[in-house]
Parts: C-alpha cells; sequence; structure tokens
C-alpha cells in the first residue's frame, strides 16, 4: 500500500535537493509541484523502492496567439504537464537502453515485435503538490468557517469608474492597508494569474484548511450539493425564516473556463456558481488559451496512457498511472473521482494496449514549502505583493541535461535576439521531444523496429509527429 506522506516527503525532498534557478522567492512567490515516481516491488520481498523519476513546478499557460505552429515554444507550464512532459524523456532514454541492449530498470522485450512492456514489479504513480485545475478543484465547503470572506464589492459601487487600466491597476497592486478590496468574483478578470487557484479568491490557506479537516464526517460533499440543491440560494437573505444557516454553502472556485461551444457556468451564487464535470481550458494572460485544463489531461492519461503519440509506436501497452497522491491542500475525495475517473467510465471500444485504468486517489498531510498558503505565511513587510512565480522547472532522471528552465514558452532568460533559435527552445517542447524520439528511431536496428515506424518518411509526417500529444 502506498504511503502517501512518504511519496510527498520524498517528491519534496527531490525539489529542495535543486538549484536555486528558477524557484520561486521565499515569501513573496508560490507555485505548484508535480512529480512522477517510479515504483519497484523489491525480489523477494512484500517492500517497494520509491524513486522520483520527473519533476515539475510552473503555474502558467500561454495565449493561444503565441503558439508556434512549428512545436518549438512550450505551450503549457503548469507543474502536472511539466511532470508529465519530463517524465516522455526519462521513458526515451529508458527505451534506448533497452535497443541498444544496455540494461534499461523500466522496459523488458514484449511479444510483438519490435515492442516492449513494463519489467514485472514497475509501476509509476504520480504525485501533485494541489488539485488539479479545472473539475478537480470545484470542491464544495463543507464547514461555515469555510466559506468566503465576506463578499467586496466592486470598486465602481464605490462611486469610480470602471476603466480597464483603472480597475486593473487596483487589483493588481498592494494598497496602503490590509483591506485593499477587488472586484466581485463575477466581475473580476484573471489577467495576470495563469493558474486558476481554486483557493485565490477566499481566506487564508491555513484557516480553510483546517475548517476542512475539522468538518463532520457525516457531511460529505455531496449531501452539501444536494441540500443546496433543494434550497432556493438565490432568494435566501442572511435572515432566512426557516431557520437556516444564514451562509449559503459554497464551493471553491477554479479559474478554468469552460470550452467554447459546450455547456457553460451558470454563474449562480452559491454551489450553483461552477457547471461541474466538464471540459475546461486554462486561463490566459489576459486572452483565452488551447490548452485543456490539468483535470481534463489527467483523466485523458488515465484512458490513452501518459506515454503520449510518439512512444506508443514503441509500447505494446499504455502506460498508466496506478495511483495519483494530492498534498495538503483543499481536497474532495469524491470530487477528484468525479474529474478523474467518473467521466471516463463510459469510454468503450478502445484498440488493443488501451483501456480505462482509474488509479487510486490519496492525499498527504504534507503541505509544500512553497503552496501559496505557506508563502502567505511567511510574507514579511517590504516584500511586495504575493504573486505565482513566473518561471517552470522541469528536473528529470536523464544523463544529459536534466534541468530545464522555462518562461513564457521559452528557455528562462534567453533574449529576444535568440528566439525562433534552438537555444531558446525548452527541451520539452514538442520539437525537441521529437527530435529525441527520432535519436531513439536511429538507435533501433530497421530489423527491430515496430511495424508502425518501418519505411516512414519523417520528413512527409512530421506535421502529424509534432501534433502528437
Amino acid at each position: 500500500m502506498v504511503n502517501a506522506d512518504e511519496v510527498a516527503r520524498l517528491c519534496y525532498e527531490r525539489f529542495n535537493q535543486l538549484p536555486r534557478r528558477g524557484k520561486p522567492e521565499p515569501g513573496r512567490e508560490w507555485t505548484l509541484l508535480a512529480a512522477v515516481v517510479k515504483v519497484t516491488r523489491c525480489a523477494n520481498s512484500d517492500t517497494d523502492k520509491m524513486e522520483v523519476v520527473s519533476l515539475g513546478t510552473g503555474t502558467k499557460c500561454i495565449g493561444r496567439t503565441t503558439m508556434s505552429p512549428k512545436g518549438d515554444v512550450l505551450n503549457d507550464s503548469h507543474a502536472e504537464v511539466i511532470a508529465r512532459r519530463g517524465c516522455i524523456r526519462y521513458l526515451i532514454q529508458e527505451l534506448h537502453r533497452a535497443v541498444s541492449c544496455r540494461d534499461s530498470s523500466v522496459f523488458c522485450p514484449a511479444d510483438q515485435q519490435g515492442k516492449w512492456k513494463l519489467q514485472a514489479g514497475v509501476s509509476f504513480l504520480f504525485f501533485t503538490s494541489h488539485t488539479p485545475c479545472g473539475d478537480a478543484s470545484i470542491i464544495p465547503m463543507t464547514d461555515s468557517q469555510s466559506q468566503p470572506c465576506p463578499p467586496v464589492t466592486s470598486v465602481k459601487e464605490h462611486g469610480e469608474t470602471d476603466g480597464g487600466g483603472d480597475l486593473k491597476r487596483k487589483a493588481e497592486e498592494p494598497g496602503e492597508g490590509k483591506n485593499t478590496k477587488l472586484p466581485r468574483i463575477e466581475e473580476q478578470e484573471m489577467e495576470g494569474e495563469d493558474r486558476g487557484d481554486p483557493n485565490q479568491y477566499f481566506c487564508s490557506n491555513s484557516s480553510r484548511t483546517n475548517a476542512l479537516s475539522q468538518s463532520p464526517a457525516a457531511e460529505s460533499p455531496a449531501t452539501v450539493l444536494q441540500d443546496a440543491a433543494r434550497l432556493d440560494i438565490r432568494s435566501r437573505g442572511p435572515s432566512d425564516s426557516a431557520g437556516l444557516h444564514p451562509q449559503v454553502p459554497d464551493i471553491h472556485r477554479t479559474g478554468a473556463k469552460c470550452v467554447p461551444g459546450g455547456p457553460a457556468d451558470p454563474l449562480h451564487p452559491g454551489v450553483g456558481y461552477h457547471s461541474a464535470g466538464v471540459l475546461r481550458v486554462k486561463p490566459g494572460r489576459g486572452e483565452p488559451t488551447l490548452s485543456l485544463s490539468c483535470s481534463d489531461k489527467m483523466a485523458s492519461w488515465g484512458v490513452l496512457g501518459f506515454q503520449g503519440a510518439l512512444l506508443s509506436h514503441y509500447l505494446q501497452e499504455a502506460l498508466y498511472f496506478s495511483t495519483v497522491v494530492v498534498g495538503k491542500c483543499p481536497y474532495s475525495q469524491e470530487v477528484m473521482h468525479r474529474a478523474l475517473v467518473t467521466r471516463c467510465t463510459h469510454v468503450s471500444g478502445l484498440p488493443a494496449g488501451f483501456s480505462v485504468f482509474p488509479p487510486v486517489l490519496l492525499q498527504s498531510s504534507l503541505e509544500f514549502s512553497f503552496s501559496q498558503g505557506q508563502t502567505e505565511l511567511r510574507h514579511k513587510d517590504g516584500q511586495g505583493r504575493i504573486s505565482p512565480c513566473g518561471a517552470a522547472i522541469s528536473w528529470c532522471n536523464v544523463t544529459e541535461q536534466p534541468i530545464d528552465v522555462t518562461a513564457n514558452g521559452y528557455k528562462h532568460g534567453v533574449t529576444k535576439k535568440a528566439l525562433g533559435t534552438a537555444k531558446a527552445r525548452s527541451l520539452l517542447c514538442k520539437l525537441e521531444l521529437f527530435h529525441v524520439f527520432l535519436s531513439l528511431v536511429s538507435a533501433t536496428d530497421p530489423s527491430a523496429l515496430p511495424s508502425s515506424l518501418r519505411n516512414v518518411s519523417w520528413t512527409t509526417n512530421f506535421p502529424l509527429a509534432l501534433g502528437s500529444r
């Protein structure tokens, strides 16, 4: 049985061992962390050996107009995506070792010619320090203490103009006092923060987490939602004549937007604000993005595997995470199950090697030291406003260039003159991963190539390959 705290501790320690470059400024910047952990069952023993093979941090996502058709820009820099793409680098290296007749700690030959499979006793689990953005973050609040802070009035209601520049300045710049007001949730646009942190509109993380952990066990998220559905919450006032609790049951918000053309959020008060179980795209810096939320991407990994289209040529079966561990944060087991498992249970007719593979869902009691809550606790006067870290870090267990630090889809620190060149490219972008995959194909004896890769013109199929996940 996987110990969630042991997994979290292992991932946090791996992060602490990384160089300072790209890490948040203590007390002022926060970020999210995700990791892929290889689990190996020890021979003649019931014990498991765990090893972090890929780790990522990040909260940002570029807009659709800055995406590149050449695949040389990293579109999505959320921690979960960074960790998974770093794992692809690790898996390609292990396959390179396998086809070169060197020992691989991961793969062994499969039944089909040119195909490989996981060694017996080897599996992978996924860790994230916070609930994934999107559907998994739409969490019911089950205790009066975990209700939102008192609603603030918009700037406009105080007799001021609703001009975009002035409003944005008031929302982003810290005030002289501690009670600087932001526009109402319904009116506030999330410019400047790409990661839709579900807690950003509410009270401090510590009070929220304590409240959630102290909630009565009998009052499940499902019960709260059902009770709220029976109430006309839109007509309830602060002094309800029926003797009901004056505060409206509510949910944590997510910044991820519903996919255009699909179901939309009702934006009703309380639990009726969001639509549950729908596909969402991540919020961008002032413009829409084309990147699905991490909840949606992780749900797809439970069906398609996390290996991606390129590595599927070499693998007899898709690779699935056996377990998903979430760090200490506002969390709902029921909502996580809905977001990552329930939405995909109806999928059928999958080709050989693919299946619906629901992971075991666990939560750790250990919080990431650079979480938003911990950053708020350590913030000191004079440090400036608290903000998400702009850089994303990737570390993976490969021999060459294991660390890759990016910002805005490019290598961190590159100049404008270098844009469009190899010097500016992240090692995780589609183009770089494709080049590494080509080196794997070149290292494979032609007679040992999978049938799908024989007589393939890579020049002709280059655009198709770049479109791989």
